[in-house]
């Protein structure tokens, strides 16, 4: 995990006209290389019922 401090300074190095806090969400929501995209797998699903 990085620090707050390590985003912002990403964000004005970059040029980027985001807050340090958006780039982070930005990345462990959408753009981190392991964030699965699709519907869960009814092996899934039945782990969540159990669960819950």
């Amino acid at each position: 995990t990085r620090g707050e401090g390590v985003w912002n300074t990403l964000a004005k190095s970059a040029g980027l006209k985001r807050t340090g806090k958006s780039c982070r969400l930005r990345w462990l929501n959408y753009l981190r290389p392991d964030v699965r995209r699709g519907n869960i797998t009814p092996e899934e699903q039945l782990l969540i019922m159990e669960l819950h």
